[in-house]
């Protein structure tokens, strides 16, 4: 009896989106497929830990706070805490609320304190609950209703320093990179192709999918201690569009060339870039430990928002939205009581900044530096803040 509630209550939600779905599909041609379907990933469940310590929040914070368009998430806490990935141990809201985390501007921040001087934020009008005071008196604020669509939320980091990333690089393991379709030839036998061109590929097996991606593998990414092979960085180099599809080799028209073409270039079903900015900051669970790698555009110095590659990724338990301290190698240095002159002794690795997961794989994984106290370095470790 339970199921069938169960399964009404799912059928009862997705009835009209099913009903539109039908509605649209009898009244368009089928075409081929430009990109890889991507259902919609239900937002995962983040579970806080109390940290070891007690929140300690900004000398000048403020008690209330109006939510400004261009604010981001980490902003906004870093207002009120010292230590902003600590936000969902001190966010204090009706758990009913779908997507309680958004927040949208004009919403008002509230930061109140319990009678053990633990601070909580809540979110006035929406069904928050104010935790009890230093007097002793709990107050419960009345829930209303918000008609706000997500794109109007604000997000977790500004889009800005994301962008140049998005549709750029892509990481794949060495068995997907031994099974890619690949460029044999071009029309006419052209050693270069570009944009407008006819070119054909080998080993293209699913003719649902329309539109590919042309790359090639730009290096490959070890682990700096065991040398374990990690993943592939691949460059994308063309956009292409299969215009018929053959056994072996199929013909595709190169839509839009950022680089030279060449034979024996790979292709690879086409993203469809969704990314997802209201993720929500918070340390891992688990303990982590792992090095930076790489840094996306190749700087030498990394600072605040650079793209950085990790060696840890979903096998680890790394997730969008793990925030992750980055400490550099203390300096050896000369004993100064040693008898010998060449004894050295280590000096204790030091905290040098912040960083913020919004991509993984299975064995990777891309962060942002939020916040750095110094020039960081490739071969930093990472280990929860």
């Amino acid at each position: 009896m339970a199921n069938n509630k169960l399964f009404d209550t799912n059928f009862t939600r997705f009835l009209p989106a099913l009903l539109a779905a039908s509605l649209l599909a009898c009244a368009q041609p089928q075409e081929k497929q430009d990109v890889i379907p991507v259902m919609a990933e239900p937002e995962p469940e983040i579970v806080v830990r109390e940290p070891a310590e007690p929140v300690k929040v900004q000398r000048d914070y403020p008690e209330r706070y109006v939510v400004k368009k261009g604010d981001t998430l980490w902003d906004i806490a870093k207002t009120f805490l010292k230590d902003p990935w600590l936000w969902p141990s001190v966010w204090h809201i009706n758990p009913e609320i779908r997507n309680p985390h958004l927040i949208y501007p004009g919403d008002v921040l509230a930061l109140y304190f319990d009678e053990n001087g633990k601070p909580y934020i809540t979110l006035e009008g929406t069904g928050g609950y104010v935790p009890p005071s230093k007097a002793g008196k709990t107050v419960k604020v009345s829930p209303s209703v918000r008609y706000k669509t997500l794109d109007k939320a604000i997000n977790t980091i500004p889009r800005s320093v994301i962008a140049p990333f998005l549709g750029a690089p892509r990481i794949i393991s060495e068995q997907e990179l031994e099974k890619l379709p690949y460029i044999v030839s071009s029309f006419e036998q052209h050693l270069i192709s570009g944009t407008g061109n006819t070119i054909y590929a080998k080993n293209i097996v699913d003719e649902t999918i329309g539109a590919y991606d042309i790359i090639r593998p730009k290096g490959e990414y070890r682990d700096p201690k065991t040398q374990e092979l990690l993943g592939y960085e691949v460059t994308r180099l063309a956009d292409a569009r299969v215009v018929r599809f053959g056994k072996p080799v199929s013909t595709l028209s190169i839509t839009k060339a950022f680089q030279e073409v060449f034979n024996k270039d790979l292709l690879m079903a086409k993203e469809e870039y969704r990314f997802n900015f209201n993720f929500f900051p918070h340390p891992p669970i688990e303990d982590v430990t792992g090095q930076i790698i790489d840094v996306f555009n190749g700087v030498a110095q990394i600072g605040q928002f650079n793209i950085v590659v990790l060696n840890v990724g979903e096998r680890e338990g790394i997730e969008p939205g793990h925030v992750l301290a980055i400490y550099q190698k203390g300096e050896r240095v000369r004993d100064p009581d040693a008898i010998f002159s060449w004894s050295k002794i280590d000096l204790p690795d030091e905290r040098a900044g912040v960083l913020m997961v919004f991509k993984t794989y299975e064995k990777l994984s891309y962060g942002l530096v939020m916040e750095a106290q110094r020039a960081l370095h490739v071969n930093d470790r990472v280990t929860n803040p």
